[in-house]
């Protein structure tokens, strides 16, 4: 039986609302939980970026849920710090924790004053990052001077088994990449024949037989039209192409680029519906194609109707 999660999302809410969210989540019946790992907001609309590792160790503590974060290693963050984060929570909460290491957006990356490498350049250090951590959490002493340096790293609290790392991609080149040394995928959700060929290239990357994630940006609500207005004022900066969204630094760049986005052209990324049936179809139709671990996000504000409503009539049909 798939899992079917409940996304937080730290650039919409304050963290303290995010906590009664998830923990309604898990009482509506909700199996599992992730959050996003924002220093900025997609909008001033959204107007909130919370710490997601202080919210993790409270959404663990006050729920029995397992969460998962997406994170980017290497920039905002030295990977032996997120090796050490990880490792802490998942010592404290054996078999709840799961981190999903990516190359990250400028938007949050860019404060460290860096220069913002190319995507090949990001690959490159996203894997330095992630053998630097599996050595951290398997005890070793590190050090390794490559893109970043590290020098005499060791972890003194370890869990009984590290946390999963995933690998996020949006494109099949980056999924296949991450094929050859995550343990599993995730992804957004796309037109089926889109996911497909996501899929295929992580199995062909070395994927085979590893767990597939997605996350779901949906928007419902009583009306067609009060679904589709929620989506296209909180969610139309993120559905440009990573040629676009990973490359901007700030909230009100990303708001000038999408000054001509319309909401019908918000439809085609986030599943538009008051009917929860037609919700249930798209649902259906991602289990059809392998995903075990999929996280709604419902991109409105109207979190507690989404959860109540969900809870009542989709996670039921879906068991």
């Amino acid at each position: 039986m798939a899992t079917v999660g409940y996304h937080a999302s730290h650039e919409q809410f304050p963290p303290s609302e995010m906590l009664d969210c998830v923990q309604a989540a898990e009482q509506a019946g909700f199996a599992a939980a992730m959050c996003s790992d924002h220093i900025a907001p997609w909008s001033e609309r959204q107007g909130h970026s919370g710490f997601a590792w202080s919210w993790l160790g409270a959404a663990l503590q006050a729920t029995s849920l397992p969460l998962g974060v997406v994170n980017a290693p290497g920039y905002r963050y030295h990977p032996a710090i997120v090796a050490q984060a990880a490792a802490t929570l998942a010592e404290m909460f054996p078999g709840r924790f799961w981190v999903a290491l990516g190359t990250g957006q400028a938007i949050n990356e860019h404060i460290t004053g860096e220069r913002w490498p190319t995507k090949e350049e990001r690959n490159a250090r996203l894997r330095e990052c992630v053998d630097v951590i599996r050595a951290l959490w398997a005890g070793e002493t590190v050090t390794h001077f490559g893109q970043f340096r590290v020098e005499e790293a060791k972890l003194w609290t370890l869990p009984p088994k590290p946390p999963a790392i995933i690998g996020p991609a949006l494109s099949e080149a980056t999924a296949e990449f991450v094929g050859g040394w995550a343990d599993g995928f995730i992804t957004i959700n796309a037109p089926g024949d889109r996911l497909r060929k996501l899929v295929e290239a992580f199995h062909r990357g070395g994927g085979e037989g590893k767990p597939l994630y997605l996350q779901c940006h949906l928007s419902y609500a009583r009306t067609d039209d009060e679904a589709l207005a929620n989506a296209y004022d909180q969610w139309r900066e993120p559905i440009f192409p990573g040629v676009v969204n990973e490359r901007l630094r700030t909230p009100q760049q990303l708001e000038a680029a999408a000054r001509f986005v319309r909401p019908e052209d918000v439809a085609e990324y986030v599943r538009v519906s008051s009917n929860v049936e037609r919700h249930l179809e798209w649902l259906r139709g991602d289990l059809e194609l392998g995903f075990e671990h999929v996280y709604l996000h419902n991109v409105g504000r109207n979190q507690q109707e989404f959860i109540e409503v969900f809870g009542e009539r989709v996670l039921p049909a879906l068991r």
